[in-house]
């Protein structure tokens, strides 16, 4: 891979140690980047999934920077960060790559240039990467004309997602060539320091304090208030940072969770529609092995953040005292007087909270309270009221990344559903000839003598 693409008037192959200005950050960390993308095996075939291409066996990714095509004017040439070539076999996929760093935002104009440039050269989909989150590779932070039915994909991954990745490779010992994972490893230490211009998303947007004090006085904002764009896309932004810090912090690619369809705008209208409604914003993480979703509420009027996970009962218990300490043995010695235990009745019995703190001194409170039912369900939550910080824009982030992976640290990770168990041999079929088709007659001809003589 010493040469560039024919179909290339210039370029470079991307380099581990690329020689540039001490000026051009984004220039050094985009090459090193793409070359740690196609020089780790795993790393580069978990970044192109998300983007819907498997690398074979055979499979080889070439990359690129600082390309120009030759079928663009050179006097207005312009010139992506980079290009991916994915060859497998005879045949190619390839991706331009547009890359920001720092506190430098994608630019429509530029990146729609880079959609007619693939267009125009048959390159298959253009991939941009910035500190701006979106929920999946597939939406993007702008705000583009592209077709349904266009050709050429557009996709977007956040530095952190990049960094994710390679944390959770490296977490899960995924690395095969001891050389390779020692590559990964010193691009996860260039890429967090932070002179590499690489953040998390840290703040809400200047409109947050005042969309908080108008919803905690009782106000009701109106659904074409220009203060709620931001908030939304900002809170867009926060969910998928905070699934990418659980991501990392657990080793499994955590996510939100959505219906089926749900594109950006049908997103943003059901936010819209729980701000103005409700006073909340909402989101729920899927977590990979864990007992439920865990169901993220923001609440305005009351300034609080609250992280949760849902239980069935046991059926195999059937007092509530005894359901109830099926939930409190999971939970072991929690000493926490902001936990909250929602018990959910059969019918149409509304659900009673308590303080965890107060059924672990007393297990028959529910009990004598619903002397009549039975729970069917429980739901644990964590629950913080955050006062004055709730409306500070930094204050509220770091708030609710502290909440969340610390309700998951002490409740969630500890919380099992319950599952019936296995069912027992009857003791007069313990062999097959205990079952086989005449022993299954004498046992039909028995019962049919019985009933007659009743």
């Amino acid at each position: 891979m010493s040469t560039i693409p024919d179909y290339l008037a210039s370029g470079e192959v991307a380099r581990l140690f690329p020689v540039l200005a001490n000026t051009s950050r984004e220039g050094r960390t985009t090459s090193i980047f793409l070359a740690c993308m196609a020089r780790v095996d795993e790393f580069g075939t978990e970044l192109l999934a998300s983007v819907g291409r498997r690398l074979g066996k055979t499979a080889r990714l070439e990359a690129y920077t600082e390309v120009v095509f030759k079928s663009e004017k050179r006097e207005k040439a312009s010139r992506p960060d980079g290009l991916i070539v994915l060859r497998t076999g005879g045949r190619e996929w390839r991706a331009i790559i547009e890359t920001k760093v720092g506190n430098n935002l994608l630019n429509e104009i530029q990146v729609e240039e880079y959609l007619k440039i693939a267009r125009a050269n048959g390159i298959d989909a253009v991939i941009t990467i910035s500190n701006q989150f979106t929920r999946e590779p597939s939406a993007h932070p702008c705000a583009l004309s592209l077709k349904s039915n266009s050709r050429v994909q557009i996709f977007h991954w956040s530095w952190m997602y990049v960094l994710t990745c390679a944390e959770i490779l490296l977490t899960k010992d995924a690395i095969k060539d001891v050389d390779q994972k020692i590559i990964l490893n010193e691009f996860r230490r260039f890429i967090s320091h932070e002179s590499s211009g690489i953040k998390g998303f840290d703040r809400m947007p200047q409109e947050w304090p005042e969309v908080v004090r108008s919803v905690s006085s009782g106000a009701v904002l109106s659904k074409t208030s220009d203060l709620l764009p931001p908030v939304i896309q900002a809170w867009q932004q926060e969910v998928r940072d905070l699934s990418l810090i659980l991501s990392r912090q657990l080793g499994v690619h955590v996510s939100q969770k959505l219906p089926r369809g749900t594109d950006s705008k049908r997103l943003a209208k059901q936010h819209l529609d729980t701000i103005c409604g409700h006073g909340q914003l909402q989101a729920i993480l899927e977590i990979p092995g864990a007992a439920s979703w865990m169901p993220i509420i923001v609440d305005m009027k009351a300034r609080s953040i609250s992280a949760s996970m849902s239980l069935k009962a046991p059926e195999d218990r059937k007092s509530t005292k005894a359901r109830l300490s099926w939930l409190l043995r999971q939970l072991g010695e929690l000493k926490r007087d902001d936990i909250l235990i929602s018990i959910q009745w059969p019918g149409r019995s509304q659900s009673t909270v308590y303080p965890w703190l107060k059924l672990i001194d007393d297990p028959e409170l529910a009990s004598r309270e619903r002397e009549h039912l039975t729970p069917i369900g429980f739901r644990v939550t964590l629950n913080k009221h955050t006062g004055v910080r709730f409306g500070q824009v930094s204050n509220f982030i770091s708030d609710l990344e502290d909440l969340v992976p610390k309700f998951y640290l002490e409740v969630g990770q500890k919380l099992s559903q319950w599952k019936p168990p296995p069912p027992p041999l009857i003791q007069s079929r313990a062999t097959a000839e205990d079952v086989d088709r005449e022993a299954i007659q004498i046992e039909a001809e028995r019962v049919a003598v019985i009933s007659d003589t009743t």
